[in-house]
């Protein structure tokens, strides 16, 4: 007879997260960088076998395009932080948490914010995981 023994995770991991937004999904930026629709090209340290696609969820940074927003900043190639969901998200103690909407802030390539502020409230998987985002963000759930 073969004893299946339980393995025991001695941290349990920060979050349980399902990846919501697959290339191609536009979403608005929360911030004031002067973009206000990205779209996702791909997603930074996303692993995947062949065929499949990338997708991303709250603390991935993406590459995303501007669809609309300021005449300087539109149609560029920017980086972004995935900081809202519309999807549920599980947290280490056992509360779910998702948004009305689907949101992302613009950055640099080291992942600090391009604008000031952020528009209503950030994940807080995302703050701990950027550090610039808790400086600008004025609501941390």
């Amino acid at each position: 007879m073969v004893r299946r023994i339980k393995a025991v995770l001695k941290h349990p991991p920060a979050m349980r997260t399902i990846r919501a937004l697959p290339s191609g999904a536009r979403m608005p930026a929360v911030c004031n960088s002067g973009a206000k629709i990205v779209e996702v090209i791909s997603v930074i340290g996303f692993k995947a076998t062949r065929g499949q696609q990338p997708v991303a969820t709250i603390g991935d940074m993406i590459v995303a395009t501007v669809k609309k927003g300021a005449p300087d900043i539109r149609k560029k190639v920017v980086r972004a932080i995935i900081v809202q969901t519309k999807q549920k998200v599980r947290r280490a103690d056992g509360n779910y948490i998702h948004f009305e909407q689907n949101g992302a802030v613009v950055v640099d390539e080291d992942g600090n914010p391009k604008g000031t502020e952020i528009k209503g409230p950030v994940a807080r998987e995302a703050v701990l995981r950027w550090p610039g985002l808790g400086k600008i963000a004025s609501v941390v759930v």
